[in-house]
């Protein structure tokens, strides 16, 4: 089979990039495909934010898979569903419930479920005038340009001490099922970012016995980096930095990880006051077996008894991609960094046929590419493209 555009990676960023392609760049819909295993486009997304409980996005309304910026206000009010707790202040978050309902609406706008090829790549090469993939269903697919759109949900950052394959010590953004207790227990959630917060309420209001474990206290802030990412206001400086391992070093220092907005934040105290949630800051450095429970060992000599330990510890900062992007690089001699990810000009092009967007877009994007805005902008930069302007 072949098509004009082939995106690899059906969630945030490839939905995006798939309507905008057709709504603004008039790209047909049938010379566009999106590879992603899935059973359904955005089903990663949907699975991870509703495991950890979360109620309402960290970003702001304006930023959704629609084309039009306010397109998710006017979604909601077109649906007469303007009750209390569609939106939260600051900036008018959505409720996670709204925000997905708005997405279906963009996947049946531009018939994107029917895009969708349910495989895995697992091989990529450029082979003429044109780009060959192989697919774990056997098949092949060529396309004139590429676009990966991975991103690191299948990367969950292990800590050394946590065992893995046991069946009471679960990843929080692992892809099999399981892990989540059925009956109460007395459960620890080791985490110090957003996801834990939002884990550790999940189960409070499932009437759990709680323990958050993080490295450290509470960081506040509304957005995981400065707004003024988004626009000329601190991108202009960026873009003047042409070294691009010094770009890396101004996205770490940019970034708010393992931080909380203040809603989650407050949550978090109110549960602690009310007993109903127990913290513990430190580092877990072992896990024992004991009598059928589990003894978590904390720096500081301490220990937790408890029945399960949920990890909410985020993703590795590997490059996305595995085997099948290391093969691509050596094999077309692609540009990275010095952190190993790609260096791609103002196309988001890390080869004339093959573009990247998401992490592995961040060295031109800045500290904003991985989330939806990011996906906003490389969108931004790939209609560009076709329109012959990037």
């Amino acid at each position: 089979m072949s098509t004009d555009w082939l995106i690899i990676g059906g969630g945030i960023h490839g939905v995006h990039i798939a309507a905008r392609l057709i709504g603004e760049a008039d790209v047909d819909p049938d010379r566009i495909r999106i590879v992603d295993p899935e059973r359904r486009l955005l089903a990663r997304w949907r699975r991870c934010t509703a495991t950890t409980g979360m109620t309402h996005l960290r970003s702001p309304v304006v930023h959704h898979l629609d084309l039009d910026s306010w397109s998710l206000k006017r979604f909601a009010g077109n649906r007469k569903t303007r009750r209390s707790g569609l939106f939260a202040p600051p900036h008018d978050r959505p409720a996670l419930s709204l925000f997905n309902a708005h997405c279906d609406k963009v996947l049946a706008t531009f018939g994107l479920a029917d895009l969708h090829i349910r495989s895995r790549v697992v091989s990529c090469s450029v082979a003429g005038d044109g780009v060959r993939v192989e697919l774990s269903n056997g098949r092949q697919h060529e396309a004139r340009q590429v676009v990966l759109a991975l991103g690191a949900s299948e990367q969950p950052h292990w800590p050394d001490w946590a065992p893995r394959g046991h069946d009471r010590v679960h990843h929080v953004f692992e892809s099999k099922p399981g892990g989540w207790p059925s009956a109460p227990e007395t459960v620890a959630v080791v985490g110090g970012g957003i996801s834990a917060a939002q884990v550790a309420l999940r189960l409070v209001r499932e009437e759990h016995e709680v323990h958050l474990v993080s490295r450290h206290a509470l960081r506040e802030h509304q957005f995981d980096s400065d707004p003024g990412w988004l626009g000329p206001k601190l991108m202009t400086s960026f873009r003047r930095v042409r070294d691009v391992d010094r770009r890396r070093s101004m996205i770490a220092e940019a970034r708010h990880r393992g931080s909380v907005p203040p809603d989650v934040r407050r949550g978090v105290r109110r549960s602690i006051h009310r007993e109903i949630l127990h913290w513990h800051e430190g580092e877990g450095e072992g896990l024992d077996a004991e009598r059928g429970a589990l003894r978590l060992r904390l720096s500081g000599s301490r220990t937790l008894n408890v029945d399960r330990v949920v990890l909410a510890t985020g993703f590795t900062s590997r490059r996305p991609g595995g085997s099948m992007v290391d093969e691509l690089i050596a094999s077309e001699s692609l540009p990275c960094a010095q952190c190993g990810y790609p260096v791609v000009d103002s196309g988001l092009r890390w080869h004339p046929r093959i573009h990247v967007s998401g992490p592995l877009a961040e060295l031109e994007l800045g500290p904003a590419s991985r989330n939806i805005a990011g996906a906003r902008r490389a969108a931004e930069r790939l209609v560009g493209v076709v329109r012959r302007k990037v």
